[in-house]
This record gives structure tokens, sequence and C-alpha cells, in this order.
């Protein structure tokens, strides 16, 4: 897929698979013991700051289960402090550029970023303006490759102006664009809020897509998210390998 400005967006994901959304979180949140042998197994952090950020509308209170995880797997995993995620402005871009600041003066070394859906777009461009700071991206259902894909652009302006994300071709062109560390796309074709297509980004020696099986609300606590987060959170400064799913995995 090219990052061509011709190319035409494939629009949100079929009405059926955004009316299953919440049904189908329930059921994944549920899934309690899959988690617990997760965390079992699960390859264990070298402590470095890990800043979880939300998706649209959503607040720390969406992330804590992930955060928890991660703290579970001896990483410092951190909240973006700003309440409800109600899209982009320039206070919102400020304070995220401090917190990525302070979390990497107080560790003295590079974090890593891991943002659900809205939140995989703050991460990319956090790490396209600071790459001194920041050790690896982690999206997951992130909408970066075309931002008109999904119910809820519309819903978002970039201000001053107000314009709305779908329509602003700078923005949409510029998000698009490779980023300059590691990173990993995490997409499921079943993403009800998303298209999938959306979130893939151009595969190269250190970016990644890689697929699951589930809904958009239930990114942040489905076993098999979890599973490829701790593998590549647990990769070595300066080190990177593509994601190998292990046989059975979901």
């Amino acid at each position: 897929m090219s990052n061509d400005k011709s190319w035409e967006s494939v629009g949100p994901p079929p009405m059926g698979l955004f009316v299953a959304e919440q049904a189908r979180a329930l059921t994944e949140f549920a899934a309690f013991r899959a988690r617990r042998r997760l965390r079992r197994r699960a390859p264990r952090g070298d402590g470095h700051p890990v800043l979880v950020l939300p998706g649209f509308l959503a607040g720390d209170y969406s992330t804590a289960p992930l955060r928890g995880f991660l703290r579970d797997l001896s990483y410092d995993a951190r909240g973006w402090k700003q309440g409800a995620n109600l899209g982009p402005n320039a206070d919102v871009i400020r304070e995220l550029q401090a917190r990525v600041v302070h979390l990497h003066q107080r560790h003295d070394r590079k974090l890593s970023l891991v943002g659900w859906s809205l939140g995989g777009i703050y991460a990319r461009e956090l790490a396209r303006a600071m790459p001194d700071k920041v050790r690896c991206v982690i999206s997951m259902g992130s909408p970066f490759r075309d931002i008109s894909a999904t119910h809820a652009t519309r819903l978002i302006a970039i201000r001053p102006g107000g314009k709305p994300v779908h329509e602003n071709e700078v923005i949409r062109n510029m998000l698009a664009q490779p980023i300059p560390v590691p990173s990993t796309s995490i997409y499921s074709k079943t993403d009800g809020i998303v298209h999938w297509q959306s979130c893939l980004q151009d595969e190269s020696e250190t970016a990644e897509n890689v697929q699951v099986r589930c809904s958009h609300t239930g990114m942040g606590f489905h076993p098999g998210v979890l599973e490829i987060v701790a593998d590549r959170l647990a990769l070595h400064e300066g080190e990177w390998r593509p994601y190998q799913r292990e046989a059975g995995a979901a």
C-alpha cells in the first residue's frame, strides 16, 4: 500500500461490526483466566518507563488493565493524566511532550509509547517529534494510515480553525508517513470502529503490522494483544526483530 495522496479512503468498517462492538468487548474482558496464564509466562521487563495513551473519548481508566498488566511485568507503566481524550489541540500536544520529557529525565532512559486508537496516533507523532527520547511505539487499532476510515473521525476537529481531520489533507498525509523509531501496529480485521486497512504501515526493518482477532473496544485487555505488547516491550533497547506468533496463539 502506498502513501500516495491519490489513495482513496476505504471508509469506516461495516455497521454490523460496529453494532457488535460492545458485546464482543464484554466477552473479551471476561477472559480473566487467559490473562492470568499470560501474566505467568510473559517475558519480564527491564523496568523502563512506558507511557500508555487512551483512545478518543476515553481516559486513563480505560488503560488501567493494560497498565496493571505491564506493571506486573516490571515496567513503570504510566497514564497520560489529561482526563478524557477529546481530540488533539495545542494544550494536549504541549502536555504530552512535557510528559515524555518528565519520564525521560526521571528514568534517564528512553521510554516506550503504547497508544490505543487515537492514542496510537499521538504516540507516533510524539516519536516523530522526539525520537531521542522514545524507544519504540506500539499502536493498537490506530487509523494513522487513513484517519477518515473510522466511525469517530468526523467528531474530531483540529484547532485552530476547527477543520475536521478527515478534510485536512496536510494532516492526513503527515500521519501516514513512517516514524523514526521501531514500531508495531496491531490491527484487527473484525474491528468495528476503525477499518483495519487504515492501521497498516509500510513494513521495513523496524516497522511491522501484526494482526489479531478482537474488537476495537477490547484491544486494551484482549490476551492476544497483551501478548504482543509484552513481547515487543521485552526487546532490549536498540534491538529489534519481527514479532513471531507462538503456535496456537490468538
